[in-house]
């Protein structure tokens, strides 16, 4: 039996501003109207004797992951919460302590990949099996097609037969003239980050070129939390643990390793360049995604989410807006986005977080408008959904029901609000919003007050388990 586990970290900087923080690049559709996660989760349809898929997160993500796992009809998937990232070493041998049989094969992939031709992908993961049931780590390399400074590689060795080699030795991202000598040499492969192997020959691995991961690890599976539909590790136990890929903790250390070549148009989605790569594109070379204008623009990729975006007379460049934030780069630029969001981070901007549109476990809202004294938003509640009861201390609440039917709690009454009818929760009010029907529930908040900051929030219950008082 295959398990698949499924490694949803990261940050996806380089694809800001679309993909930030708190909503990361895994859990965008940038490719179809499907997530990349989603899409490497269905990806796995084809393949025969699956056990439930493992996913591993950060517990910031959790109620947006199982929401994205539940919308494909699986509704069994094992969700682990780490606590913070430490990479992927620790992340890939939580999964398989947690594997209890020790003979399944693991399929580790990172959740942020695209393969649009799936069945190579498919033909590669039977071969990677048959090594891996021989006890021997497999990773997948893709052939590469062009010199690419944004990839690591391996170098392959001899022949184990006619399908698969020896992995020689991985090796860092190179310069343009290095990787152009790798392309042309036809001994290596771009490292795809994707991995199959028994449970049990992966922790016996660890247990000689690891053994300190392998340790904390083990603490934190032996005290996994049930949480919900979720396993939580305990923030002290995973504190210890040093961060550390797969590839640097075990695999560049380890003989007993083979590479099963990917034939296929692979992409990790590492950059806006990168997604220029694997859109389709218009007769100058152009991929448009929404309200897009052009006139004499070529080899550029330009992105509305909001508004009209009218671009002229421009060739090879990055144009991506959102409510907040527009990029201007060239395309040939793309890799520095990452500097970019360090120097806004570095000057505490908020835009490097999160979007106006921000995801809850009930819902979502949208900042509207913001002034010195007041903040506007906008509502929507899930049916059957309903947000904790708390309290604002710095801010009262005004509620105007726009769509559906809300129930509402403040103070010690409950009553209905029906659609352009309207409530007044004044601060230091104890207060909660419901959605008992099977229709989307939408309002307008006004906030008015002196801070309107999420941290203003004392919660007394919750449904989600978030922290209360």
């Amino acid at each position: 039996m295959i398990t698949p586990v499924i490694l949803c970290g990261g940050s996806g900087t380089r694809l800001w501003p679309l993909s930030r923080t708190a909503y990361p690049k895994q859990l965008l559709a940038l490719a179809n109207e499907k997530s990349l996660l989603q899409q490497t989760l269905l990806r796995l349809r084809e393949l025969p004797g699956l056990n439930a898929p493992v996913v591993i997160c950060n517990q910031d993500y959790r109620f947006l992951i199982a929401e994205q796992v539940r919308e494909i009809g699986i509704e069994n998937a094992k969700i682990i919460l780490e606590p913070e990232g430490k990479n992927t070493a620790p992340a890939v041998t939580i999964a398989a302590l947690s594997e209890p049989d020790p003979e399944a094969l693991l399929l580790v992939l990172p959740a942020d990949h695209v393969i649009n031709d799936e069945l190579p992908f498919i033909k590669a993961v039977a071969k990677a099996a048959k090594m891996a049931l021989q006890g021997t780590l497999v990773t997948f390399g893709v052939v590469p097609t062009r010199p690419e400074t944004g990839y690591g590689y391996i170098q392959k060795g001899e022949a184990i037969n006619a399908e698969v080699f020896k992995a020689k030795r991985f090796v860092e991202k190179p310069d343009f003239v290095t990787a152009q000598k790798y392309l042309e040499s036809g001994e290596y492969f771009w490292n795809s980050g994707m991995f199959m192997f028994e449970s049990a020959t992966y922790l016996r691995e660890m247990e000689e070129h690891a053994p300190d991961i392998l340790s904390v690890c083990r603490d934190c599976v032996e005290s996994l939390q049930v949480d919900l539909d979720f396993q939580r590790i305990k923030p002290e136990l995973f504190a210890p643990c040093r961060s550390e890929s797969i590839d640097y903790a075990l695999m560049e250390k380890t003989k007993n390793i083979a590479v099963v070549p990917l034939d296929s148009d692979w992409s990790d989605v590492g950059s806006w360049a990168a997604m220029w790569d694997i859109n389709s594109l218009d007769r100058a070379n152009n991929v448009v995604k929404g309200d897009v204008v052009l006139d004499k623009v070529s080899n550029s990729y330009l992105h509305s989410e909001s508004r009209l975006l009218a671009v002229i007379g421009l060739s090879d460049l990055v144009v991506v807006e959102t409510a907040d934030a527009v990029l201007v780069a060239h395309k040939d630029h793309s890799q520095d986005v990452k500097k970019m969001v360090g120097q806004l981070k570095s000057q505490g901007r908020s835009e490097v977080e999160r979007h106006l549109r921000d995801h809850r476990p009930w819902g979502y809202f949208e900042v509207l408008n913001n002034g010195t004294c007041f903040q506007a938003k906008r509502l929507v509640v899930k049916p059957g959904a309903k947000l904790s009861l708390q309290m604002h201390h710095h801010r009262s609440e005004h509620w105007v029901v726009i769509k559906g039917k809300a129930l509402v709690t403040c103070g010690e009454e409950q009553f209905i609000l029906q659609e352009n009818e309207s409530t007044f929760i004044p601060a230091g009010t104890k207060h909660r919003l419901e959605n008992t029907t099977e229709e989307l529930l939408e309002l307008i908040e006004v906030q008015t007050g002196s801070y309107f900051g999420e941290d203003d929030i004392v919660r007394f219950e919750d449904i989600y388990q978030r922290s209360l008082v």
